[in-house]
């Protein structure tokens, strides 16, 4: 039986802290808090539900400030967040019913180029270039396909709907990270909404490390607003090659 401890509340707390911090400029919060629940001795299923409790709150917030900002117009995204949150929920559903093994064997080599793509490309930075797909088709393949994927694994969505920004859509660094978040937001919803059902998050801790997930997205959000591409392009390139790296170490064993 799990029993909850000051200790271990000021565990999650502080992850809930940092993964709000890197999640608001580069993706990959989960990459801190899945671990971190998974330590303390909730269960591999209950501490992704418990995950998305908190990751609400930070994506939010992350959302908000950077609408506040001027660089996100929340209200124009909001049929491309209403879709990412149905795929969301739907790969929740399926957690149980599809195999994951061969997405999990492929996510690392995935991860890995996302962080090569960032790392190496040139010209990349925080000045809008060509787009490539329509408003319209972005939203009717990427945004579904990374919202599923969100609900039914988790593990780097902020960073694939990063390079669809950037890659399909055209847009700067910046813009490209500011607007991932409202669709994050809403894959992460949609998502803890069925896992709601049929997982039983832990409400109390998730709420908690929620709160704190509020201050480091504000204070991420913040930095990237003002530095811009040469913060997010190096905090995304480590964050990938991090997550790439803990999956291919879970599979060994």
């Amino acid at each position: 039986m799990f029993e909850l401890t000051f200790d271990l509340i000021l565990i999650l707390i502080i992850a809930g802290f940092l993964a709000g911090f890197v999640d608001a400029i580069a993706g990959g919060g989960g990459l801190i808090t899945v671990p971190a629940l998974m330590l303390v001795g909730i269960p591999p299923v209950q501490a992704l539900a418990t995950n998305k409790v908190q990751g609400i709150f930070g994506a939010a917030t992350a959302a908000i400030s950077y609408s506040r900002r001027g660089l996100v117009n929340i209200r124009s995204q909001w049929r491309s967040a209403v879709i990412a949150g149905v795929a969301g929920a739907s790969g929740a559903v399926l957690v149980s019913y599809l195999p994951t093994d061969g997405l999990r064997l492929i996510l690392p080599v995935i991860l890995i180029g996302i962080a090569l793509f960032f790392a190496l490309k040139p010209g990349l930075n925080d000045m809008d270039r060509v787009q490539r797909v329509s408003t319209a088709v972005f939203a009717a393949t990427l945004v579904p396909l990374v919202g599923f994927y969100d609900g039914l694994l988790g593990p780097g969505a902020g960073s694939f709907y990063m390079i669809g920004f950037v890659a399909l859509a055209g847009y700067g660094v910046l813009k490209a990270t500011a607007h991932t978040k409202l669709l994050n937001f809403a894959s992460n919803l949609g998502g803890l909404l069925a896992f709601a059902i049929v997982a039983k998050p832990l409400w109390t801790i998730g709420l908690a490390m929620g709160v704190a997930q509020i201050a480091g997205a504000m204070l991420g959000a913040r930095l990237a607003a003002r530095i811009g591409a040469r913060l997010i392009k190096p905090l995304l390139v480590i964050t990938s090659t991090a997550l790439a790296l803990r999956l291919i170490w879970q599979m060994l064993g």
